[in-house]
């Protein structure tokens, strides 16, 4: 909106208040002024400006096209429609993709559920196996194994072992 003065840009933003919620558009505080002044050259003419400055997001920037009359304004808005038409058409031909995502996010959370049931189920019903295979080395796995195996006997236990005499 360069071709437009600040005077008449304050006075339509006044004109509209109700068009410029805080979202839209907002006053610069004194600290925020001094430090933009500070770190942008060309905006120097601020800094001995009686009143802090109106700045506007995005938003604003589409709601003072609308509500201007210039040239330029006329063209940022027809820019801002485009680009929704052109957006909306992105999200149109990306729905399918889309909507595979979110079938495959569904499968994922179920497949965590089911997993989280699986592991849930082992840690309240251990297995214990009846019979036990120990090799070279795992000497404290027979040890606990036996020891497990003859607390689970209700009444007596027979222990059939090559090297027990």
């Amino acid at each position: 909106m360069n071709n437009v003065q600040t005077k008449v840009l304050n006075q339509v933003v006044k004109r509209n208040k109700e068009r410029f919620p805080e979202n839209f558009s907002f006053q610069l505080r004194l600290s925020e002024k001094n430090e933009l002044v500070t770190n942008c050259d060309r905006l120097a003419n601020l800094k001995h400006a009686t009143v802090n400055p109106f700045v506007f997001t995005e938003q604003g920037v589409a709601m003072l096209s609308a509500v201007l009359r210039s040239e330029t304004a006329i063209q940022v808005s027809i820019q801002i429609i485009e680009t929704f038409v052109k957006m909306r058409n992105e999200v149109v031909s990306n729905s399918e993709m889309l909507t595979r995502l979110l079938i495959l996010e569904n499968k994922l959370v179920e497949t965590d559920k089911t997993v989280n049931k699986i592991l849930q189920s082992f840690d309240e019903n251990p297995l214990v196996p009846a019979k036990g295979i120990f090799f070279d080395g795992q000497l404290f796995d027979a040890y606990v194994f036996t020891v497990d195996l003859i607390k689970s006997a209700k009444k007596s236990i027979i222990l059939i072992d090559n090297y027990v005499d």
